[in-house]
């Protein structure tokens, strides 16, 4: 009597399997995404072929010596805009899938209409194939007018179905292919509706099959759910090579690329782009955007370089304390780590006079860039000592070091090339922790002060006050 195949429920997300159901995966905490799975039968079979009766293929291609693969199809191609390129490691790689991920309205499609103009344009022999899913025609030639990025040979098709895009790459074979965007695409012969778990999944997989089998890099555009994350299964990322979010917030035009997984390279570099009217511009040196533009530092203002990946950034921290009346002051915090500043207002309170315990604090970021760099404590704690006392610190100078519970300021990694990103822009002063490892006069035209501790800090900013009694 043949055994009744027994039933197995897999995770959509992690592949976890087990044998009942259950709401959420042990092993990735995902809820929903069990489903039922019969395994396939069969005997055990030889070393060489535990399948049995399937008979193996002959390959293709035979296996050929590492030492003879040609590297050069893989080569990367720059996209003409460098801003991308740098995210990217050098460019695009042929065959390669990369998925740009990020909120409505951050300006995607406009950044890959950009990326289409600036394509063709390095070489008049390339061609795009521009799929839009979401927008008609009409809207698309529209912002490719507004943005001057119209071309000949930019070929855009206004189309769900995978099968008749795939129809447009046998009869145009571009040299890139941008489909806006995965989770509308509808593989036909597939359950489910665009957008689901298995549509989704679906159309990725072929997408990247076609990537691989004809060279054709694919950029696609994806959603992301409420919390940031790419929307769909997690398989998705694990399909394409190259996975970037592309940040930033409404009421700011500065737009922020982050490479979240690449095979071809780092993933810790910054792409920095601001949004106008006439569509996405690169802004290669960002340290400006995130400055007041004062003529002299008031109080309650200070100067500290923040590393956004390896790329460092001027950033001006700008304190505000008040009295109050409330038994519970409030502790306002944009831009900077939530967490850390009501522990350097601890410090303060207890190492030094600057007591805010019945006063309210606000912190925030000039330009609305958002950092969570330890190294930038320093200048916290001199911006609301400076507007405690209302004096202003010195001018042309930052603060770096990050500020531990006894005190002590600690030292902070990349200082080199923090302090020549600010010597570059004209600074002439830094407030570095003691035992760092770069001496005095190794940076032309910047003097650096050591400084240990937190009082040791507002000595050498001017800000001096007697501990605490």
């Amino acid at each position: 009597m043949a055994r009744k195949p027994r039933t197995l429920y897999v995770c959509r997300e992690c592949g976890y399997s087990t044998p009942k159901w259950l709401g959420r995966c042990p092993d990735c905490g995902s809820w929903g995404s069990l489903e039922e799975s019969v395994p396939a039968q069969g005997t055990s079979g030889s070393s060489t072929n535990p399948r049995p009766g399937v008979v193996p293929l002959t390959p293709t291609s035979p296996a050929a010596p590492l030492t003879k693969i040609n590297v050069s199809t893989s080569r990367a191609l720059s996209t003409g805009i460098g801003e991308l390129d740098r995210v990217l490691g050098a460019g695009v790689v042929p065959g390669s899938v990369v998925l740009l991920a990020g909120e409505p309205g951050v300006g995607k499609s406009t950044l890959l209409l950009e990326v289409a103009s600036q394509w063709v344009q390095k070489d008049s022999s390339r061609t795009v194939l521009y799929v839009t899913a979401e927008e008609s025609a009409g809207q698309v030639r529209g912002r490719a007018e507004r943005t001057g990025a119209v071309h000949e040979t930019v070929y855009l098709a206004a189309e769900s179905n995978l099968d008749v895009i795939m129809g447009h790459v046998e009869q145009l074979r571009p040299s890139l292919l941008i489909v806006d965007s995965v989770q509308t695409m509808h593989a036909p012969g597939v359950e489910g509706v665009p957008g689901g778990v298995a549509q989704s999944r679906a159309v990725t997989a072929t997408l990247t099959t076609i990537a691989k089998n004809t060279g054709i890099p694919v950029l696609l555009v994806g959603h992301v759910t409420k919390d940031g994350a790419v929307a769909g299964p997690r398989v998705l990322e694990h399909l394409v090579d190259v996975v970037l979010h592309f940040e930033g917030d409404r009421h700011s035009s500065l737009r922020m690329l982050r490479g979240m997984k690449n095979r071809f390279g780092a993933t810790d570099e910054v792409g920095c782009f601001e949004q106008h009217s006439d569509g996405i511009h690169e802004v290669p040196d960002p340290s400006g955007l995130f400055l007041s533009q004062h003529g002299r530092t008031p109080d309650g203002s200070a100067i500290t370089v923040a590393l956004d990946g390896v790329r460092p950034m001027l950033v001006e921290i700008q304190s505000l304390v008040v009295d109050t009346e409330s038994k519970n002051p409030r502790r306002v915090v944009t831009g900077v780590d939530g967490n850390r500043v009501p522990m350097i207002l601890a410090v303060l309170s207890k190492r030094t006079a600057v007591r805010t315990q019945h006063q309210e604090v606000y912190v925030a970021t000039v330009g609305g860039v958002r950092i969570h760099d330890p190294a930038t404590d320093l200048a916290v704690a001199l911006a609301t000592a400076s507007t405690h006392q209302g004096r202003a610190l010195p001018e042309k100078t930052i603060a770096l070091g990050e500020i531990g519970l006894s005190g002590e300021i600690r030292r902070v990694p990349n200082l080199s090339r923090r302090v020549q990103e600010a010597a570059r822009l004209g600074y002439r002063r830094a407030l570095i922790p003691a035992g760092s490892d770069i001496t005095a006069g190794s940076v032309p035209g910047l003097r650096l002060s050591t400084v240990s501790t937190i009082h040791e800090a507002l000595e050498a900013a001017g800000l001096s006050s007697p501990g605490p009694s």
